[in-house]
């Protein structure tokens, strides 16, 4: 099977949810239609007859070839063909002609030398131009809502109905139809902007041409441009973003391989250890071929395998009270994946000195707990730092080490992968995360279980009255002396 892209006309998109360009799997022309049938119920039956044959007011086209010159329905495919559909049209019709008419006279136009001043009162821009228009540019305040998911989106923006809201598109035709969608919704001021985009840039009006995704890049990251709390600028975002992962082993290396394949543009990682066989029943970074190479090459070579666009910055070398706020500068959220109380305690220490969001993890025998540690946050209720929960470490005699106490090899990949989605939660800016809340895992019964959390108002590190406290190396050895 290939994978294949459609392009789907105007007339049709209603059918497809507003989509122009939907991605199925597919080894023929007619099992693509297929495929597209079934994520999109009804649009089979706009190209074909009930016969399953081509409809005669309707072309398919295999690049820039039209598949009856091919072999019709039966055509192959090879992987990334892109078919067009494109169906018999009028160039409007009286109806529509009239429908227009009658939006013009019951909604307000403005010239977009108005818009400026409306912005100024809370009115909000609304560019409805699909991606492909808005990639040419846009109005910097504006926001982007493709006119299939007006519906869905537009409360992300404006929850009050009193809202003005001014409605752009190319021309000033498509903006229209969107006002009329929104006062259905129970908008109850609503502006088209006359013109449309061609007549902001004629009227010498700034614009920006935003950043955009690659080719390569949609390709791969399609899945998160197609949900709505990620698109195009939350994978932008996710980018831009700096994760800095202490430790690649059992934690590490499940939350390395997700994040890299999320796209998170920059992975740092420290680690002084070397790969040992031992590590390779749960350490899915690594392989046998690399036993006795350091963890943190291990580590950038399977990484930069599954995703070569990414920058990974590697330090052999231990954590101390030395290097840590060096190497933690710069970064937008550090993943502990460590597996003793000495660095743990560090790592906890140059978060809360960097105001840096600490994604936290730890696992024994068959369970494990998740938090988020972040005193310094400040679009949010601001939680506790490791030391609020923990004040110190337990004795050596109640802190064994894995290899003394043993660890189930799928739990660091439960718990890793729960550290990443916290991490891509913190990056989105979406969701709740695990600020002042610790969630444990018990495999054994299969139960999640989350505790409430509170900053300690007497802590040294990040209570009401604390000091900047110098950094310090904790002094810590578990019961098995490693």
């Amino acid at each position: 099977m290939s994978s294949i892209t459609i392009r789907i006309p105007t007339p049709l998109r209603p059918l497809t949810g507003g989509e122009s360009q939907p991605r199925v799997e597919g080894s023929t022309v007619r099992e693509a239609l297929t495929a597209l049938e079934s994520r999109h119920e009804g649009i089979r039956g706009r190209v074909l007859t009930p016969e399953g044959e081509l409809r005669g007011f309707v072309n398919v086209f295999v690049g820039e070839t039209d598949i009856r010159r091919l072999q019709g329905l039966d055509t192959a495919l090879a992987e990334g063909s892109t078919l067009s559909v494109l169906p018999a049209v009028a160039g409007g019709s009286q109806a529509r002609r009239r429908r227009l008419a009658a939006l013009r006279s019951e909604i307000e136009e403005i010239a977009p030398a108005e818009v400026a001043s409306r912005l100024a009162a809370g009115a909000l821009l609304v560019d409805v131009r699909e991606p492909d228009e808005v990639a040419q540019g846009s109005p910097a305040q504006a926001v982007k809502i493709p006119r299939g998911f007006l519906e869905i989106r537009i409360e992300e923006f404006a929850s009050e109905p009193d809202r003005e809201i001014l409605a752009l598109c190319a021309g000033g035709t498509r903006s229209l139809f969107a006002a009329d969608d929104l006062r259905r919704l129970g908008f109850e001021r609503v502006v088209s902007v006359a013109g449309g985009f061609s007549a902001w840039k004629k009227d010498g009006l700034p614009f920006e041409v935003p950043r955009a995704l690659s080719p390569e890049q949609r390709e791969r990251y399609g899945r998160h441009l197609t949900v709505p709390e990620v698109g195009e600028e939350g994978q932008l975002r996710l980018l831009d973003a700096k994760v800095l992962l202490v430790g690649a082993g059992g934690l590490g290396a499940p939350a390395a391989l997700y994040l890299a394949a999320a796209g998170v543009g920059t992975l740092g990682i420290i680690d002084d250890d070397v790969v040992d066989r031992s590590n390779l029943q749960r350490q899915i970074l690594h392989a046998d071929d690399r036993v006795g190479t350091p963890k943190v090459e291990s580590a950038r070579d399977h990484l930069l395998a599954l995703n070569p666009t990414l920058e990974v910055r590697v330090w052999p070398e231990r954590l101390t009270a030395a290097n840590a706020l060096e190497i933690f500068a710069g970064f937008d959220v550090v993943l502990d994946g460590t597996d003793n109380f000495a660095t743990r305690y560090l790592v906890n220490d140059a978060c809360v000195r960097l105001g840096i969001p600490n994604v936290h993890g730890s696992v024994f025998r068959f369970e494990g707990q998740v938090s988020v540690f972040w005193p310094g946050r400040t679009d949010g209720e601001p939680g506790p730092c490791y030391r609020c929960l923990y004040p110190e470490p337990p004795p050596p005699e109640l802190a064994p080490s894995c290899a003394e106490a043993g660890v189930l090899g799928v739990l660091p990949g439960v718990v890793g992968l729960l550290q990443a989605v916290e991490t891509l939660k913190l990056l989105l800016g979406i969701g709740e995360p695990l600020v002042g809340r610790l969630l444990h895992y018990d495999a054994l019964t299969a139960e999640l279980r989350r505790f409430e959390s509170s900053r300690d108002p007497e802590c040294a590190w990040c209570g009401e009255d604390a000091e900047t406290v110098e950094l310090n190396d904790v002094a810590f050895v578990c019961a098995t002396g490693s």
